[in-house]
């Protein structure tokens, strides 16, 4: 029979030699630690791949989820290769501080101008419609010696003017904006071929243009003919005065043959 304190020797001698593999068995395997990205100036977080790198590793070590990872940088399975850069989320960028520069100078307000009224202008001409159609022709001139009246209708301006011989209109220049009354007075011995008042909105810039036509009547028509004569008077006259000498002489020769016989 074996003595005890030798079998007690073995098995202490044993149990020392399997201890140094069951310590090292024990540890477990070591993650390399993470460096925490720094933001981009875009915002962005970028961790690159490094060896021995797989998806699930960069989830544990950054806290991102796997498959927000994927959905991140648009992975359909697991495949990551070493230097690609993976997107982890967005971050700020630094903000600087601005350095505070001298204050503007307030810019003095200048008072808006009141703006000016307007003016515009009406002209008036009052003509001779020969031919009676109401309407100006080019060889239909100014009736002389008829009153022209012209008002703003808030008291504004007014104005009255004499008609005068020609073409050409009578012009009020530098009128204030406004309704105006424009009336004409015919002179005696035409009548009025157009209505003798108009009623006129005027307004900044405006140059109106006015024209009233007037016709000479019967009686100035025959007043014409009593003072001056028809037009055709000195040649009635020549002719009457011819048939008067030759009604002479017809009758001086009618009677030589009278006294021959």
């Amino acid at each position: 029979m074996k003595k005890p304190w030798l079998v007690g020797l073995l098995l202490c001698l044993v149990g020392s030699l399997a201890l140094p593999s069951l310590t090292y068995a024990s540890h477990p395997a070591q993650l390399t630690p993470f460096p925490t990205p720094t933001p981009r100036p875009d915002g962005r977080i970028i961790y690159i791949v490094q060896p021995g790198d797989t998806l699930i590793r960069i989830s544990l070590i950054s806290g991102v989820p796997i498959e927000e990872l994927r959905g991140l940088n648009k992975l359909t399975g697991d495949n990551i290769i070493v230097g690609q850069e993976l997107l982890l989320g967005l971050g700020g960028p630094t903000i600087q501080t601005p350095t505070p520069g001298p204050s503007p100078t307030p810019t003095l307000e200048e008072p808006t101008p009141t703006p000016l009224p307007g003016i515009g202008t009406i002209c008036v001409l009052l003509y001779e419609d020969i031919n009676g159609d109401a309407m100006r022709q080019e060889s239909e001139n100014a009736i002389p010696g008829g009153a022209i009246s012209l008002s703003e209708r808030s008291g504004k301006a007014s104005f009255n003017a004499e008609s005068r011989s020609g073409s050409d209109p009578i012009c009020f220049n530098d009128l204030p904006e406004g309704e105006y009354t424009i009336s004409v007075a015919i002179p005696a011995g035409y009548n009025p071929t157009t209505l003798n008042t108009a009623i006129l909105e005027l307004r900044s810039g405006d140059e109106a243009y006015l024209d009233f036509g007037a016709q000479k009547n019967s009686e100035a028509l025959a007043d014409g003919f009593t003072e001056t004569g028809s037009p055709s008077s000195p040649l009635l006259g020549i002719i009457g005065f011819s048939f008067l000498l030759a009604g002479i002489l017809l009758g001086l020769f009618g009677t030589r043959l009278l006294r021959g016989r």
